[in-house]
């Protein structure tokens, strides 16, 4: 019993001794880094998205009636006015449906007169009216659905039948306006209060490198979305010289003003392994604190980073970063 007691209590012993060593020179670690105060600098709040445009309309023609196509007017890449024959479907039940109108009109028009004299009566009246009337509607939606034409002016950008085939549900051509383009943007929730409709910005394609395109805002979502943290913006792009077109890849640059903005070279931010967190290590106590932040905007090899600890007078390691761990002491050299 004594001989295992004496095992123990020198196992105890060297395991205490290690512990003190180990922390003994956790307490010694001391890093050598470079570190600027933060101060703030006025900067010009402008963000940079790419998105792909859209024609500001689009129709897909497909008339509420089936049966033969009898003729399409357009073929694709065609211009149409608003009001231009697009497709002309099987007329056999309009001219019917006309035809029945127009001697429903005369039979109204013969038991007006009737109950006027007194011959008929007020019921037999409202009977034929009725049918008129109801017969009326149908010719309408009848002419409408088998003379198709084109609800606004734009360009043909896609056509699926041929004349003579049965019209089977797929729409019969594509309508899309190109003097105006559309694009939905993604921003950042953080920039939520800086946009607002009718804002200016503008648009640059590889395709016209030379060139800027002047564009507007005009909607701004009214939520966030959870799972990206952004909010979309409409924005609308006069396009006259239709020098761009649908599907095109932009990149659209929104000037927000001027604004104070906690600015560090892009080098002293380090990102999180297998995450896309982003932090920086600060001076306090003369210890290393790691401060998770956001990033902002870039300007060439410095970046603006939001967080609750980055004010002004703050001191951030800007070299020497990489071997620092949270708690271990710092000297900071110049």
């Amino acid at each position: 019993m004594k001989k295992i007691f004496f095992y123990t209590l020198a196992a105890l012993t060297l395991v205490a001794c290690g512990k003190n060593d180990a922390t003994t020179e956790q307490e010694e670690r001391v890093e050598q880094v470079r570190t600027t105060v933060l101060q703030p600098r006025e900067i010009e709040r402008e963000i940079s998205v790419s998105t792909n445009l859209q024609g500001y309309l689009t129709v897909n023609v497909a008339p509420s009636l089936t049966g033969k196509i009898e003729h399409i007017y357009c073929e694709v890449g065609n211009k149409v006015l608003q009001g231009d024959n697009l497709v002309r479907m099987d007329q056999t039940q309009y001219k019917t449906t006309k035809i029945t109108m127009a001697n429903l009109e005369i039979e109204k028009n013969r038991v007006e007169q009737l109950l006027r004299s007194g011959s008929a009566t007020q019921q037999q009246y409202d009977q034929v009216t009725t049918q008129f009337n109801s017969t009326k509607e149908q010719l309408e939606f009848l002419e409408t659905n088998t003379y198709v034409k084109a609800p606004f002016a734009g360009v043909i950008s896609a056509k699926n039948y041929e004349d003579g085939e049965l019209y089977g549900g797929q729409p019969i051509v594509v309508l899309t306006q190109i003097d105006k383009l559309k694009a939905l943007v993604a921003i950042p929730e953080t920039y939520f209060p800086l946009f607002k409709e009718g804002m200016k910005l503008t648009l640059v394609t590889d395709i016209y490198p030379d060139q800027v395109f002047p564009a507007t805002v005009e909607i701004v979502y009214p939520t966030i979305d959870p799972s990206s943290h952004t909010f979309q913006c409409k924005i609308v792009i006069p396009n006259s010289k239709n020098l761009l077109r649908p599907g095109m890849y932009v990149t659209t640059t929104i000037g927000l003003g001027k604004a104070n903005a906690i600015v560090v070279p892009y080098q002293s931010v380090e990102k999180l392994v297998g995450a896309n967190d982003r932090y920086v290590f600060i001076v306090e106590n003369g210890c290393a604190k790691r401060v998770a932040v956001e990033l902002g905007q870039r300007f060439d090899q410095d970046i603006e980073i939001i967080a609750p600890e980055i004010v002004p007078g703050v001191e951030v390691v800007t070299t020497g970063q990489h071997k620092l761990v949270d708690g271990v002491k710092v000297n900071v050299v110049e």
